[in-house]
């Protein structure tokens, strides 16, 4: 407390002298607290800090707030907001029969900037239900770009150019199969011949699904 005290008298150009005249605090209370024989009650904190205009609590060593106006600030600063990265919603993939990616920038969706990092991101919306209860018809998939996949990752296919799905990925020996969650839906099977040949083209990995009721 005694060091937050002189810093005031320094600041306010004051004399112990004076703070104990207008206080009325013996100027020998003052000499306890500077050698440490004795500690300043609150009552006593409370005097010297209404008179130099201060919070009692910062001139005792509670708080850093100095002032009153300083609490306030503090208590009303605005909140820090990160911004994150704009993606584009090309359009609609289908999660069942598949149809026509049509690349439309439709709206856009956000995504975190550590995520945005990490690669090139597109989102889409999903159509159909071949992929519920996990992946519902209106959904947004966040998808970073890429043209393979591990076994087991949920990936957006382009079929012969013009037709885009969103299905699991299963990788076999001689083969690939895209894989729905809805059991209603067969597995779709491509040899490594038709894989080239239609082709059978791996555009994205889905990182996110996005769900809004």
């Amino acid at each position: 407390m005694y060091e937050r005290f002189l810093i005031l008298l320094q600041e306010r150009g004051c004399k112990v002298a004076d703070v104990a005249k207008k206080t009325g605090i013996h100027p020998s209370t003052f000499t306890d607290w500077k050698k440490g024989k004795s500690s300043p009650k609150y009552d006593k904190i409370k005097k010297i800090a209404d008179y130099f205009e201060v919070e009692a609590d910062w001139l005792s060593g509670k708080s850093d707030f100095k002032t009153k106006r300083e609490m306030l600030r503090a208590e009303f600063k605005p909140l820090k907001i990160e911004r994150g990265t704009k993606i584009p919603v090309l359009g609609y993939v289908a999660a069942g029969t598949p149809i026509f990616a049509e690349e439309n920038y439709i709206e856009t969706e956000e995504i975190s900037n550590e995520l945005a990092a990490t690669g090139d991101f597109f989102a889409l919306k999903i159509k159909g239900d071949s992929m519920a209860p996990r992946i519902s018809e209106g959904d947004t998939v966040i998808v970073r770009k890429q043209d393979d996949a591990e076994s087991g990752d949920i990936v957006i296919v382009l079929i012969n150019g013009c037709e885009a799905t969103c299905k699991r990925l299963m990788k076999y020996k001689d083969s690939i199969s895209l894989i729905s969650f809805n059991p209603a839906y067969e597995p779709r099977t491509y040899t490594e011949n038709e894989v080239k040949e239609l082709p059978v083209k791996i555009i994205g990995k889905v990182v996110e699904n996005r769900q809004k009721y």
